[in-house]
């Protein structure tokens, strides 16, 4: 008899006359039925399921069974013996020895000569057997590799691992793609090769949301200090469980990818507390954190006012005494003192126990405590007072730009008007609408979700996501983009995406993620900031005790030494460069330009060449008539009433942009008594007027139509157009030029950027385009995969290319290029593949990018050489004893606050 069964027992003998399941004995001799049983001892005549014993007997089916020794004479399954005498089928078993006259299938027998892949050992000494699984296929991302030498380092380091078939490190798009066994347990090594070569690179697997892996973004509220933020995230990094960890103090935002990273809160918030007092750490879940945080932030102002101003009018009256009454004076000082800065040096000892030296509170606590013990109390409490109105405004201003860049991108609403089933509105948080609802949307309101007019008339203004100023008129049916305004008559919407995939939430997502993408110049001002202060503050102990042991003016070098402590402080380089980048992000989504990170900015401003995808990029990527030449006795209209007559019946693209333009002219069209389609040549047709042909040069000559008289001089795809054998005239068809190409390229030039256009179409086609626009060099009848080694020679003759497209045969070039650019309008694998989006598909985007990114660059490198040279202009002014503490708190707090405002020029260039 024949059985299949899916069942695992392991027994030696068999006794028991039935069927087994489920159930483990020693022994057993039941007359009911068993299966998937263990057993040492079974005696039965029938069938087995997925059993392993090592002495078998049976004579019946067995399918998924091991034993040592094997005597039936059936079919076996997928078992596994060392010694076989049965004379049937097997298939996957596995046996040292067998004898067996009939056929095996996929058993797996070690065979001597054959090497593992894994250890080089001969299969008959292996014990890992990788070489018998498929190896996995995982994709990593390096996130801030900032080096294409190091990318090659580590690709070959990491091949050499064993258990590693194949690397490839593909630095464009930082991306690991690995074969290998067990990839899943390689992540370890693999982060320990790349953090060996380049300390900051973290390697994280691409596919997020895994039960191994989530991401969580805190928000770290009353963060004060750039370079505390920097000490914050170094620290959270190296948390047990944490691979990334990533805080942007521009938007105070911290990403964390880990293990169960919310279980870290506390650990997390102990470290941001232990680094700067009074920092608080929340799920950025919480309901309406901006305004909380805001809220908080003008608390936190009043207070500080509230202590400058009293420390100013002690300070005041400190010095109207200081003639009269020297030691009321000297105690109004102390008083002041203790009002502007107790609070200062009290920070300081707590970070202190800590191991926090290095930090702006111990230098102000350090250097104004040293003024007061050499006596020179005005100028400690006068430092601390100017030092205290410089912060105060230095974080007015940071809140005010942040808040600036905030309100361009975070357009999310709090709440929606809901339409109930009985016509009435109720007012629900944004959050809990979903796709189906009815919304409400008056004159004046914003599109809160992504939805279709169900009801109404208005003119929607999109300039806020796409920078399109020309409101768009929209009715029943119209899309409507969550972020735009209602400008005119009252809307209903019904939703299609709920608020977080709708587009206000991917923008905010988007500038939120590119802030997080550090650029290389911030990357190493972080590591600058880390020697520059410890140097700085070695350089005042050397001030205050060299010169005096040669001199004995203690007094005079130490104060000169005071001098340089307050100086070191780095948090206006610290906060200079994100904070310009942060802007430029902010200013480019003002004008739909997304940016996927400081990276494609800091790559942007070294752009030498743009390469252009033609169709959907500088042209509409549509068919329209662009031209009707009558060469007889007809009209204009009556050749295209008479070409659309006879395309009538027609599908193809070119047909179908006859016959609209047709019916755009009102043009009376007549359908044929008889239609003859000849593929790849064009119609002949049977109309009153007599036997019309309609096609290409191939139609024309099938019917022996004299061409003599023609010559094509126009860009496009040519129609002509015979009438009962003779030539009648011909239509241009063409892809639309957008209106604004010349005009952009034009703006390039004046950056000195070459600009290129690369195309599959034919090369007169091209050319004309590009003769239309400007470009300086075409390149037609180009697959996709010459598209990318044109890139590549384009590159090397020119330098950094940018290039823009929008299909999704342009994903391989958009992630080859130095910076990739992605029209809104194009594929969803060119969107995800490019480091810019241009939400406005507009070719006015590109010379406004590249404004936008030298503008940024600009700013960044301005902050930073303002800052070390004011700093260093006040050290040696403080050696020659030209400096005084004044200048050295303007050369802190001063020029961060310049710097802040410097940044956000960017926000408002035109």
């Amino acid at each position: 008899m024949s059985h299949e069964h899916e069942r695992n027992g392991f027994s030696k003998n068999y006794g028991s006359e039935h069927e087994h399941q489920e159930h483990n004995h020693t022994e057993c001799s039941c007359g009911h039925e068993h299966h998937a049983h263990n057993q040492e001892v079974c005696d039965c005549d029938h069938s087995h399921q997925e059993h392993n014993h090592e002495e078998c007997s049976c004579d019946h089916a067995h399918q998924e069974h091991n034993h040592e020794e094997c005597g039936c004479d059936h079919a076996h399954q997928e078992h596994n013996h060392e010694e076989c005498g049965c004379d049937h089928a097997h298939q996957e078993h596995n046996h040292e020895e067998c004898g067996c006259d009939h056929s095996h299938h996929e058993h797996f027998a070690p065979e001597p000569y054959a090497l593992c892949t894994v250890c080089g050992l001969p299969m008959d000494e292996c014990t890992c057997y990788l070489s018998q699984s498929a190896p996995d296929k995982q994709i990593y991302i390096l996130e801030n590799l900032g080096c294409a030498n190091c990318a090659s380092k580590m690709e070959a380091r990491i091949r050499e691992l064993p258990e590693v078939e194949d690397a490839t490190i593909i630095y464009a798009t930082k991306q690991l793609r690995i074969t290998a066994h067990q990839s899943e347990d390689l992540l370890p090594r693999l982060q320990e090769i790349c953090s060996s070569i380049e300390s900051e690179v973290t390697v994280v697997p691409r596919a997020k949301g895994t039960k191994e892996e989530s991401t969580v973004i805190f928000l770290v509220e009353n963060v004060d200090c750039a370079n505390c933020a920097a000490k914050m995230e170094q620290r959270i990094r190296a948390l047990p469980g944490v691979s990334s960890a990533t805080l942007t103090f521009a938007t105070k935002q911290l990403k964390v990818t880990g293990q169960t990273p919310l279980r870290l809160l506390s650990q997390i918030q102990d470290i941001c507390s232990s680094i700067e007092s009074g920092v608080i750490v929340t799920s950025r879940d919480s309901a309406n954190p901006r305004r909380e945080m805001t809220a908080k932030k003008a608390n936190g102002n009043l207070k500080d006012g509230i202590e400058i101003g009293i420390g100013a009018v002690l300070f005041v009256a400190g010095l109207l005494l200081q003639n009269s009454y020297a030691s009321a004076s000297v105690a109004a000082l102390l008083l002041s003192y203790v009002a502007l800065g107790g609070r200062i040096v009290l920070t300081a000892l707590k970070n202190l126990s800590k191991g926090q030296i290095f930090d702006e509170n111990f230098l102000m606590s350090l250097a104004t405590l040293a003024a007061i013990a050499i006596a020179d109390y005005k100028e400690a409490v006068g430092v601390m007072l100017f030092y205290r109105i410089g912060e105060l405004f230095e974080h007015i201003a940071v809140e005010r730009s942040r808040n600036q860049i905030m309100d361009a991108v975070d357009m999310r609403p709090e709440v929606v008007n809901l339409e109930m089933g009985d016509g009435s509105i109720q007012v629900i948080p944004a959050r809990e609408a979903q796709p189906g609802d009815i919304l409400l949307v008056r004159p004046g309101d914003r599109i809160p979700l992504d939805g279709t007019v169900a009801e109404g008339e208005s003119r929607i203004d999109t300039s806020p996501v796409t920078g399109e100023p020309v409101p768009v008129k929209a009715g029943p049916g119209s899309e409507v983009i969550s972020g735009c305004v209602n400008t005119s008559g009252q809307l209903k919407i019904r939703v299609e995406k709920p608020l977080e995939e709708s587009m206000v939430t991917r923008i905010l997502d988007s500038v939120e993620n590119a802030a997080a993408s550090k650029p290389r110049i911030d990357r190493f001002i972080t590591k600058f900031a880390r020697v520059y202060t410890p140097l700085v503050v070695g350089l005042a102990l050397g001030t205050a005790v060299i010169p005096s042991l040669f001199t004995g003016n203690w007094n005079h070098w130490i104060y000169t030494a005071i001098t340089f402590l307050v100086i070191s402080c780095p948090c206006a380089l610290v906060l200079s460069v994100p904070l310009a980048f942060f802007s430029g992000i902010g200013a480019g989504s003002k004008r739909g330009i997304l940016f996927k990170g400081g990276v494609s900015l800091e790559a942007m401003k070294n752009v030498k060449a743009i390469v252009m995808d033609k169709t959907g990029t500088i042209t509409k990527g549509n068919f329209v008539l662009q031209k009707a030449v009558p060469l007889g006795d007809l009209t204009e209209d009556e050749l295209l009433a008479l070409s659309a007559s006879c395309e009538l019946s027609s599908t193809h693209p070119i047909g179908t942009s006859i016959t609209n333009a047709a019916s755009e002219r009102n043009l009376s069209v007549v359908r044929p008594d008889a239609v003859k389609e000849l593929s790849g040549k064009g119609i002949c047709a049977a109309l009153p007027q007599g036997e019309v042909l309609c096609g290409n040069r191939k139609l024309m000559e099938e019917y022996h139509v004299d061409l003599s008289g023609y010559v094509k001089e126009d860009y496009g795809t040519e129609v002509l157009t015979a009438l009962n054998g003779k030539l009648a005239g011909y239509l241009i068809i063409a892809d639309t030029i957008k209106e604004e190409a010349k005009d952009a390229i034009q703006s390039l030039k004046k950056y000195h950027i070459t600009t290129a256009m690369l195309t599959g179409d034919s090369t007169g086609s091209a050319e004309a385009v590009g003769k239309a626009t400007g470009i300086d060099e075409v390149h037609a009848r180009l697959l996709p995969q010459d598209k990318l080694t044109k890139l590549q020679e384009i590159r090397k003759k020119h330098g950094g290319v940018m290039f823009v497209g929008d299909g999704i045969n342009d994903a391989p070039v958009l992630a080859g290029a130095d910076v990739g650019a992605a029209m809104g309008s194009g594929a969803d694998a060119a969107i995800e593949a490019a480091d810019v989006v241009f939400m406005t598909s507009s070719m006015e985007a590109i010379p406004q990018s590249i404004a936008i990114a030298k503008a940024t660059g600009t700013i960044a490198m301005q902050n930073v050489v303002f800052a070390l040279a004011v700093k260093i202009l006040v050290m040696i002014l403080g050696l020659a004893g030209f400096a005084n503490m004044w200048m050295a708190v303007f050369a802190d707090t001063g020029v961060a606050m310049l710097c802040v405002l410097n940044a956000i020029r960017i926000l408002y260039k035109k």
